[in-house]
């Protein structure tokens, strides 16, 4: 790589509102993406109009107790400028976030990448385990977006080479931040006998998996590996940990792939087991983790009789993360094409498939 390439590293995530009255416009530009409600237009504007109307009142309520607003821009900001740190060997590196439902969003992020003149752009999402309702969605509006913006009359010299990071699920960093939080935990937690430790991911209805969506699946490899990390730290015995994946933030009458994290909460106060909890989707905080996992599922811990719960916070910059991330982009820079961890066992890349490139 040669020292003088200039480098844009888009960072992909789901984004917030930034004050009370961002929330319904956040929550309709959520429910309007056809990776979330799929209905053809006009049904599915109608549909985004009459749910982001109904549950603001309740969403304002749950970021005002985050302080009126999301934290995952400015997380997702320190995230970028760290990852910048990380790869000062590479050249100048810009990294730009671009957030999908509401600012930064996609095209005024490429606007910032088309003024700043990159030779190569490396998209990132921020999502481990790919989705076609988080990565795919993303990495759609981008390509949408990027060729609005570098369209016809365009002033860019040369086309950059774009090169995509389709998912990461038991990338090593990633993998060791996340042992190294869980063991944390553990330890205060204290006789692991007495423990359960809940991997807790953002839930999908079980439709969507259903349809080919490996999401679920990477989630369960990704804790699998972190549990195989684990064995042998501070005296920790993989075989012995008593652990099980499940998922939150279930909406809708429609079936959503199981267990629920409340179901599995519920089921460790019967059992009289210690809870900890690992956000094992989340890479960032925010209204999933903060108030979902920090304030209602602690209230119905309390309640079901879970003598100690505690939540491993989200792996944000811990070093280790940042060098995965940064470790993914030298990879992307390269490589002519990413080495997918689905190809790699045999399946389609589902970057490619999302794209319509298979």
């Amino acid at each position: 790589m040669a020292g003088t390439k200039r480098v844009a590293v888009v960072l992909f995530n789901l984004g917030g509102p930034d004050g009370p009255e961002a929330v319904q416009p956040f929550l309709f530009n959520l429910f309007s993406d056809p990776a979330i409600i799929q209905l053809p237009q006009p049904f599915r504007w109608l549909v985004a109009k009459l749910v982001s109307s109904r549950r603001a009142p309740v969403a304002r309520e749950i970021y005002a107790q985050m302080g009126g607003r999301s934290p995952i821009v400015p997380e997702t900001e320190q995230q970028a400028r760290a990852l910048e740190v990380a790869l000062s060997d590479v050249g100048e590196v810009k990294a730009f976030i671009a957030m999908r439902y509401w600012h930064p969003m996609s095209t005024e992020t490429a606007q910032a990448v088309k003024a700043y003149q990159p030779d190569e752009i490396v998209l990132l999402p921020l999502y481990p385990q790919y989705s076609t309702t988080t990565s795919g969605s993303s990495l759609k509006d981008w390509r949408r977006a990027w060729r609005e913006v570098v369209g016809p009359g365009h002033t860019l010299e040369k086309m950059p080479e774009i090169r995509e990071i389709c998912c990461y699920p038991e990338v090593n960093g990633f993998v060791e931040a996340e042992a190294g939080l869980v063991a944390e935990a553990l330890q205060e937690a204290g006789d692991l006998s007495q423990v359960r430790l809940l991997f807790s991911a953002h839930g999908l209805p079980k439709k969507v998996v259903d349809g080919g969506d490996p999401y679920q699946r990477q989630v369960e490899r990704s804790c699998a590996a972190v549990v195989k990390t684990l064995g042998g730290r501070a005296g920790i015995e993989a075989g012995q940990l008593d652990w099980t994946v499940c998922y939150q933030s279930r909406v809708g009458p429609l079936e959503w792939i199981g267990p629920s994290t409340d179901a599995e909460i519920e089921r460790a106060g019967r059992d009289g087991k210690k809870i900890v909890l690992v956000p094992i989707a989340f890479v960032s905080e925010h209204s999933e983790t903060l108030v979902e996992l920090d304030i209602e599922y602690r209230e119905l811990a309390q309640k079901a009789g879970v003598p100690v719960y505690l939540r491993v916070p989200t792996v944000g910059t811990v070093p280790a993360f940042i060098r995965a991330l940064g470790d993914l982009v030298r990879e992307a820079l390269q490589s002519e094409t990413m080495i997918c961890p689905e190809e790699a066992a045999g399946g389609t890349c589902p970057g490619n498939r999302d794209n319509g490139t298979v």
